[in-house]
């Protein structure tokens, strides 16, 4: 997700929209609650449970500069990055 104050964060959800609902309605990560609003970027649908954490755990400990490489790599827009 792209926060108002252009970081980015990633999470683990099994429900997109209602996830991003809570981050926007402030009951989301304590990360997002004065970060709001939040925008959705990118998304990716794993197998089991423990690709995904695997997954999100990568992307939470890249620097800032390889989260938008990865980004770009995936195809995402990012002239909305600020």
């Amino acid at each position: 997700m792209l926060c108002a104050d252009q970081t980015l964060y990633g999470g683990f959800t099994i429900d997109l929209k209602r996830r991003l609902n809570q981050h926007n309605a402030g009951t989301g990560a304590k990360y997002t609650r004065n970060k709001r609003p939040v925008k959705m970027i990118y998304h990716e649908e794993f197998y089991t449970k423990s690709e995904a954490l695997k997954a999100e755990y990568a992307f939470k400990h890249q620097t800032r500069s390889k989260k938008e490489l990865f980004l770009l790599k995936q195809g995402v827009d990012l002239s909305s990055l600020g």
